[in-house]
C-alpha cells in the first residue's frame, strides 16, 4: 500500500509545474559536488571520450560532451521554437493587445543586461564577447519559483512571465544565430535551407505526418553543424515548419510538444545541468566573480533583467501602449523581473559559445550560477512580500 502511494506521490510531482525546476536544481547540486571530488577526473573523462561515426564523407565523431551540447539541446531548441510558434498562432503572442507587453518587457530585459555588461568589459578584450550571457531568462526556473508561490501572485502575472520567457528565448536563438556562430561554409548552409524550404511546402501542401518533418530535421541538423551556424538553431527551423491551427483540435505541432516536453524538461535539460556544471571551485574563481567578466555578468541578470523589464512596463503603461497584467502591482512586476534574472540554462549555454578560454568559460559559469540564485531568491521574497502586502489591503477593503 505505502509502495502504491509512494508511486501516487512520484507521478503528482511529475506532473506539477515545479517538477522539472527541482529536478534542475538538484543536478546542478549533484554536478558541483562531483566537480569537487575525486570523481571529477573519471566523470570528466567519460564526458570527453568521442563517439559516433567517421568516414570520408560522414563527420558524426564528437565528445558525449559536445552530442549534449549541440545534439540534445538541438531538441531542446526544437522545444522551445515549438513553444514560440504556439503562442504566436493561438497563445499569448497571437494578438497585438496580448503580445505588446511580454515583447517589449523581453526587449528591455535583453538590452539593459548587455549594455550593463558591455560598459563593464569594453576595454577587456578576453571577456567582451561575452555581452549575450546575461540576456537569457531561464523559463523552467522562473515558472518553478513562481509557482511556489501559489496564490500569492495573480495567474496572469505567471502568464505574462511565460509568455516573456519564450520571447526572450526566441530574442536569445536570433543572438546566437548572428553573434556566436564560427565562420560559415555556404554549401552546407544552402543545403540546410534548401531542406528547410522543402518543409516549408510540406506544410502548405498540408502534409500533417510528424515524421516527414522530423526526418529531414535531422539533416538540416547535420547540414548546419557543418556550415558554422550554431547545430541548436536547427531545432528552431524545424519548429517553424510544424502545421497548427488557433482551434482546440490537437495539431501536429502540439502533438509533437506533448511528447518532447517531459523528455526535456526531466532528461535533457537536467543532463545539459550536470554535464555543464561540473565546475571546481578554487579560490580564483570565487574572487572572479569581482572580476570584470563576474560582475558584469552578475549587474547584467540581477540589476539590469529587473530594471530593464520593470521600466519599459513602466513606461508603456504611462505612454498606454500596454495594461499591466490582470491584478498585478508595480511592486509585483519589480519582482518578476528579478525572476527574469534567472539565467540559467541559456546564460551557460552563451557563456560556452563565447570562449575559448576553458578557465574564462567556468568563470562565467559559476558567475551566473551566483546571479540565478540571488535572483532567484530576491525574485520570490518581493514577490511574497508583494502579495501578503497585497492581501491585507484586500482584507482591510
Amino acid at each position: 500500500m505505502s509502495k502504491l502511494i509512494n508511486l501516487t506521490v512520484f507521478r503528482e510531482f511529475l506532473k506539477s509545474s515545479f517538477a522539472g525546476g527541482i529536478i534542475l536544481f538538484s543536478c546542478v547540486i549533484l554536478a558541483l559536488i562531483v566537480a569537487n571530488t575525486s570523481l571529477y577526473g573519471s566523470v570528466m573523462d567519460f564526458l570527453l571520450r568521442e563517439v559516433g561515426l567517421e568516414t570520408d564523407n560522414i563527420h558524426l565523431k564528437y565528445s558525449w560532451l559536445l552530442w549534449i551540447n549541440d545534439g540534445l539541446m538541438a531538441i531542446f531548441f526544437l522545444l522551445v521554437g515549438l513553444e514560440i510558434k504556439r503562442e504566436i498562432i493561438e497563445g499569448e503572442l497571437s494578438s497585438v493587445s496580448k503580445a505588446v507587453l511580454p515583447i517589449l518587457a523581453a526587449v528591455g530585459g535583453a538590452l539593459l543586461p548587455a549594455a550593463i555588461y558591455f560598459v563593464i568589459n569594453k576595454d577587456a578584450a578576453d571577456t567582451a564577447h561575452g555581452w549575450g550571457i546575461p540576456m537569457a531568462t531561464d523559463i523552467a526556473f522562473a515558472l518553478a519559483v513562481i509557482t511556489l508561490l501559489g496564490n500569492k501572485v495573480p495567474a496572469s502575472l505567471k502568464i505574462f512571465l511565460a509568455a516573456l520567457a519564450i520571447v526572450d528565448d526566441l530574442l536569445a536563438i536570433l543572438v546566437i544565430a548572428l553573434f556566436y556562430s564560427s565562420g560559415i561554409h555556404a554549401t552546407y548552409l544552402f543545403i540546410a535551407l534548401g531542406i528547410f524550404a522543402f518543409l516549408i511546402i510540406l506544410n502548405k501542401l498540408g502534409v500533417k505526418a510528424l515524421w516527414a518533418y522530423l526526418i529531414p530535421g535531422v539533416f538540416i541538423w547535420y547540414f548546419i553543424h557543418h556550415s558554422g551556424i550554431h547545430a541548436t538553431i536547427a531545432g528552431v527551423l524545424v519548429a517553424m515548419t510544424l502545421p497548427t491551427t488557433p482551434d482546440e483540435k490537437e495539431s501536429p505541432l502540439e502533438k509533437l510538444e506533448h511528447l518532447l516536453t517531459k523528455p526535456v524538461n526531466f532528461i535533457i535539460i537536467p543532463l545539459f545541468a550536470f554535464a555543464n556544471t561540473l565546475i571546481p571551485i578554487h579560490a580564483e574563481m570565487v574572487g572572479g566573480l569581482t572580476s570584470k567578466l563576474g560582475l558584469g555578468i552578475i549587474a547584467g541578470l540581477i540589476v539590469g533583467k529587473s530594471i530593464g523589464i520593470f521600466l519599459i512596463c513602466f513606461i508603456a503603461k504611462k505612454l498606454k501602449i500596454a495594461q499591466l497584467p490582470e491584478g498585478a502591482s508595480w511592486p509585483q512586476i519589480f519582482g518578476v523581473g528579478l525572476l527574469g534574472g534567472i539565467g540559467f540554462t541559456m546564460s551557460i549555454f552563451i557563456s560556452i559559445l563565447s570562449f575559448d578560454d576553458a578557465f574564462l568559460i567556468e568563470e562565467a559559469k559559476f558567475a551566473v550560477l551566483i546571479a540565478s540564485l540571488c535572483a532567484g531568491i530576491l525574485g520570490y521574497t518581493i514577490l511574497k512580500l508583494a502579495g501578503n502586502s497585497k492581501n491585507n489591503l484586500d482584507s482591510i477593503s
